[in-house]
């Protein structure tokens, strides 16, 4: 449904609110699931009309959706069942509890059976939970209160608790309106037309002789025939044949915005019905008021999606939510986002980083949360003014990274630009920001260039792009992603804002019409509507598309100022906070649909020094930095929150940032430095992550090494190709796998030597003692069969694990004292989980014994689901419950890899035992696509959403590169057998990308390979030695430093990612019981979701493993020393023998 036609039926239930008819409003309500009346609903549960209650609920939500709506339909069956218990009518009680309660018993039949046992008291009050039940009146309004809350918590019923604001009998002002212009259009129209009917357009009869009469005055639609009255239809304004401009909503041409932040983050359930198509353009409407607030409320045209009947019957929302289904809900009770305290706000000062100069801009890691990219404006003794930006670990407090303003190239700059830097090498920096995924960062400078860097970890920052921008000031810079690719959107002092593509640096876009220096700028998007919005120095507010015709909106700032604008994390709320040149400062919210002020907050200074910073959180808070001190406002309230002076030393108006999750906040001090400020669990995450240990040479080669584009990994050593934006002359290749001339034998050979002489300063740590170490074997009280596929759920609470018998195993750990932080941990046990019906997640075998067939399975983003399959059909599985949702494509062929397309679940790349990759679409039960490039089996998969292609492997040892939007073949290369070494003919090739999702890792029992895709070009090779055995699987961990590789001997080796030198081995006496007789090896490694140094290892003998290092130690060993630019690009683990123990 349209957004226009999502409004008219709001203008339908105004009409039929209007003229009474008050049973067809509800029923539309529920019907179209647009608007919640909650005032219905509480006269409903007051007068205990139960059944009305759950059917007009179910126009909004099922049972199953999500734990909110579980809990809902939980309190108010159970009401019924003690009114029925209390009236001593027990053949009603009992078929409620038979008919109603009896489906939650599948999430808790302990409670069920409690519930079923209050049959057998005189006085159910008799329950020590239900002595304070009072009479029946007070339980419904305790109950009703509780409701409310669940239904104001329940994402299923966002943005729809109010009504529109519309002025009184729109419809009918729309109707008549069009009757008007109609009357205009006559080619005779009399004086007075007489209109009898709406179902044909109006056209007036013979002519007359006279004129038709002005609409302004005359209004042509009459009393329409009804039982009772109808008010005829005044005069509301004439129908302007070219509407000047209209307040056109910006939501109406934005669809429902995506909650999740980062692209690979997709929340959708499988089976989730396609959006519709957006609705209309964004015209150019005049100024909005911004003194009259209007309501808000959704127009997103795929509102459907949230409550239509799901083809597997369960939400998205069917996540972990701690919503318990207790009896008693007359305790105060706590629901997830339904309330929030001050305590939750990051007030508190942990530490304080000093960098020595001024901060103006900072922001936090998006991924690893904990690093921090501090701008700031660097004033030496002589007096110049050079920008530098620089990298903080935070709880090390330690530097980890600088960089100083440089023109890397200043013989391609501009004649303007290098004149500029002739008479004043110096620059100021406006603006530093990471990318999503925290690849990549800009840096906007006061003169002309934007400088984007690659970061790889640790100290390891590379050049990327040099950009010529602006001429003059780029003002901000921010990285958005049009047509699913990352670009980097700038503005600047020349009143233009440009895009350009992040990794050639080519400029894609540039817009033009502010009338002043354009001052900032926020990509965003709604469904597949991409925008931008800008503000200039002048107050005023654009937004574009991009498609260069032009801006689509202009609005003026309150106040006329200079503003930045940002939206919730999840998208759906728009704020902008300025100051003026008159020192006035506002902070508004934006109702997109009106394009006007929906409220404006109180409690900023007046007279403001500089422009007021501000950010959100939570989708709950606002902050600013103002009168030296942090303000913070909850964002449904106009008023003041609180506020905090961080201990004091701040400055008037301090630049502010939060984290990602809202749990730290930094703020700029008047002493040039940081305060790091941090609630309880910001508090609990720096105490909980280690120190990292640098060694001292690789600090060192930082100052000095220039590495090339993001186009090479790890070393310099290999010439690849390199962007347009990378003006760094590359440094030569020593030895490349494509075009090597040396053997592999020779090669191996050197780094012997090398590693013998590296010895002295640098050795392999091993661990082959238990105490070395933290490790857990899992619980089992199942069959032991050998596990085939391992996965940490994607909240990192829980471990999942498919055995060869086709039984799959979840365990997890329990909230508690203990876990607070909220992880799975080798120092707790965690559970082996069954629901109560003690059903087991079992695949479909068909024919096939298991033990000969290839197991694979998929774990949707938000946990709900696993698709699975053990050589048999391919089973669809609830996490919550273990049914089988559904089972589709039995075999022949078999399904040997399965694989979540990134951006929308209902799409699956299926690899098959006949070699062929099956392009599935879930909720139309058809396969798009059949891809074909392999000659054997398909044994891995990945997708990379910022390149936008699937990488596939198999077991005739190829790689394959897909295009994602026409999925033809781009590239393909057989992996490079090391001499001497032959590899089993089946042997399973696995595929991941790197956190850069540009980078692959090839997993063969041979070789760990480091590829760049989309050309395949091998960038590190390394090989095991032959005493290790075979590699059985490898993964990289969750940040994407070190890789964790199993061996058939038993051993584990940590590699560091960026070079492939391995750091640390794992003896696997260090984490199994001694037994000769018994011979046990890890199958398979998964890496933690969220802790860098936490794996779990899948065994022969059914066990699973999680190791940590010791607490002591804080990771796992140290990193070898870099090669200085001289090593070569393939790597042996040889040299590991050589290397003693620890």
């Amino acid at each position: 449904m349209s957004s226009l036609s999502r409004e008219l039926v709001f203008l339908i239930l105004q009409f039929l609110d209007e003229e009474k008819f008050k049973e067809s409003v509800h029923k539309l309500e529920q019907e179209s699931g647009f608007f919640f009346n909650m005032r219905y609903f509480e006269d409903m549960v007051t007068n205990g009309e139960w059944e009305e209650v759950e059917k007009y609920l179910s126009g909004f939500t099922k049972v199953d959706d999500n734990r909110y709506s579980m809990k809902i339909f939980f309190e108010i069956r159970k009401q019924k069942y003690l009114e029925a218990l209390d009236k001593r009518d027990r053949a009603k009680a009992v078929d409620i509890l038979v008919k109603d309660l009896k489906v939650f018993a599948a999430f808790n039949e302990e409670l069920f059976k409690e519930i079923t046992q209050l049959l057998t008291l005189d006085n159910f009050r008799d329950n020590e939970q239900l002595s304070k039940y009072g009479d029946t009146k007070s339980a419904r309004g305790i109950m009703l209160a509780e409701l409310k809350k669940l239904i104001e918590a329940n994402p299923l019923f966002r943005d729809k608790h109010q009504f529109p604001t519309l002025k009184n009998s729109r419809l009918r002002t729309l109707i008549n309106q069009s009757l008007n212009w109609q009357h205009q259009l006559c080619k005779n129209p009399r004086p007075n037309p007489d209109i009898k009917t709406l179902f044909v357009d109006h056209s007036c009869g013979q002519p007359n002789g006279a004129r038709a009469p002005s609409p302004v005055t005359n209004h042509l639609m009459g009393a329409v025939p009804k039982t009772g009255t109808f008010a005829p239809l005044g005069p509301h304004g004439p129908f302007q044949p070219t509407p000047a401009a209209l307040p056109t909503s910006l939501a109406g041409w934005m669809a429902n915005p995506s909650p999740v932040p980062h692209p690979s983050a997709s929340a959708g359930p499988i089976g989730l019905a396609a959006a519709s198509n957006p609705g209309a353009l964004l015209k150019r409407p005049r100024t909005p008021p911004t003194n009259k607030p209007a309501m808000d409320y959704q127009t997103a045209d795929s509102e459907h999606v949230l409550k239509r009947p799901r083809p597997f019957g369960v939400s998205d929302e069917a996540n972990n939510l701690p919503v318990t289904i207790l009896p008693g809900v007359y305790a105060n009770q706590s629901h997830g986002q339904s309330s929030y305290s001050t305590d939750d706000l990051p007030k508190n000062v942990v530490m304080t980083i000093s960098p020595g100069s001024a901060v103006k801009s900072m922001d936090f890691h998006p991924v690893q949360q904990i690093l921090l990219l501090g701008k700031q404006l660097f004033r030496e003794r002589v007096g110049t003014n050079i920008g530098d930006v620089m990298i903080y670990e935070l709880p090390s407090h330690e530097r980890i990274a600088i960089r100083n303003f440089k023109a890397w190239d200043l013989g391609q700059c501009s004649v303007a630009l290098q004149a500029t830097l002739a008479n004043d090498y110096t620059a100021s920096i406006n603006r530093v920001v990471w990318s999503p995924d925290g690849t990549l960062f800009g840096v906007a400078y006061s003169k002309h260039i934007v400088h984007i860097y690659s970061y790889h970890g640790g100290d390891d920052l590379r050049n990327h792009l040099e950009i010529e921008a602006h001429a003059g000031s780029v003002n901000d810079l921010a990285f958005s992603y049009p047509n699913k690719q990352l670009c980097v959107v700038t503005c600047g002092e020349d009143r233009v804002i440009k895009v350009w593509d992040a990794v050639t640096g080519a400029k894609q876009h540039t817009f033009e019409g502010h009338e002043a220096p354009v001052y900032s700028v926020c990509p965003h998007h709604k469904e597949s509507i991409q925008f931008i919005f800008s503000t200039a120095t002048d107050g005023k507010i654009k937004a574009w598309l991009y498609d260069n015709m032009g801006p689509r909106v202009d609005y003026d700032a309150p106040g006329q100022s200079s503003t930045t604008m940002a939206y919730s994390a999840d998208g759906t709320r728009l704020f902008s906070c300025g100051t003026n040149k008159e020192g006035d400062s506002y902070l508004v919210e934006w109702n997109e649909s009106e394009g006007a002020v929906k409220r404006t907050y109180h409690g900023l200074g007046k007279r403001t020094v500089g422009v007021v910073q501000f950010d959100t959180t939570k989708n709950r808070f606002l902050a600013t930095g103002d009168e030296f001190m942090v303000k913070f406002w909850d964002m449904d309230n106009v008023n003041l929150l609180t506020s905090t002076d961080a201990d004091g030393g701040l400055p008037a108006s301090p630049s502010i940032r939060f984290n990602k999750e809202g749990i730290l906040l930094a703020v700029s001090t008047n002493d040039n430095g940081i305060k790091i400020l941090a609630n309880s669990d910001g508090i609990r995450l720096l105490r909980t992550v280690e120190c990292r240990t640098y060694d001292a040479s690789r600090a060192a080669s930082v100052a000095v090494l220039k590495a090339p584009a993001i186009g090479t990994f790890g070393s310099p050593n290999i010439t690849v190709g390199t962007s347009t934006g990378d003006r760094a002359a590359p440094v030569p290749a020593m030895v490349g796998l494509n075009n090597d001339s040396r053997s592999l034998a020779d090669v191996k050979h050197r780094i012997v030597d090398e590693s013998v002489e590296k010895s002295r300063i640098w050795k392999l740590t091993e661990i082959n003692e238990a105490s070395q170490c933290r490790s857990l074997r899992l619980p089992d009280n199942l069959t032991a069969m050998r596990v085939s596929r391992l996965i940490y759920t994607n909240s990192g609470l829980a471990i999942l694990a498919l055995s060869s018998n086709a039984v799959h195993k979840l365990w997890k750990w329990q909230r508690n004292d203990r876990t607070t932080i909220g992880k799975a941990t080798a120092s707790i046990v965690p559970q082996l989980w069954q629901p109560a019906s003690g059903i087991l997640m079992t695949n479909d075998i068909s024919d096939t014994n298991p033990e000969d067939a290839v197991p694979c399975f998929a774990l949707s983003k938000n946990d709900s689901y696993v698709l699975s399959a053990s050589g048999g059909k391919i089973s669809l599985f609830n996490m919550m419950t273990f049914k089988t949702m559904t089972t589709f494509m039995p075999p022949p062929p078999a399904a040997t890899y399965l694989a979540f397309h990134p951006q929308d679940n209902n799409i699956i790349a299926i690899g098959m035992e006949d070699s062929s990759i099956q392009i599935y679409n879930v909720r139309v039960d058809e396969v798009k696509t059949k891809l074909k490039g392999h000659q054997k089996r398909i044994t891995g998969l990945a997708f990379s959403h910022v390149l936008n292609v699937l990488v596939s492997s198999g077991a005739d040892s190829q790689l394959c590169v897909w295009n994602t939007d026409g999925w033809e073949r781009q590239a393909s290369k057989f992996l490079q057998i090391p001499n001497g070494r032959a590899a089993a003919p089946l042997a399973d090739t696995r595929v991941q990308f790197h956190l850069d999702q540009i980078h692959l890792l090839a997993v063969h029992e041979t070789q760990i390979a480091i590829y760049e895709a989309p050309k395949l070009e091998c960038l590190k090779q390394w090989v095991p030695r032959e005493a290790s055995g075979p590699i059985t699987h490898a993964a990289y961990s969750c940040d994407s430093q070190s890789i964790y590789v199993s061996f058939e001997d038993g051993s584990v080796g940590v590699l560091t990612a960026t070079n492939l030198r391995l750091r640390c081995r794992i003896l696997p006496a260090a984490y199994l019981p001694p037994n000769p007789s018994l011979r046990v090896y890890p199958l398979v490694v998964a890496a933690h979701p969220s802790d860098p140094n936490q794996f779990a290892l899948g065994l022969t003998d059914g066990g699973v493993h999680v190791l940590e290092p010791l607490e002591s130690e804080g990771k796992w060993g140290t990193s070898p020393p870099t090669e200085n630019g001289a090593g070569p690009s393939t790597t042996s683990g040889a040299a590991g023998s050589d290397q003693p123990q620890r």
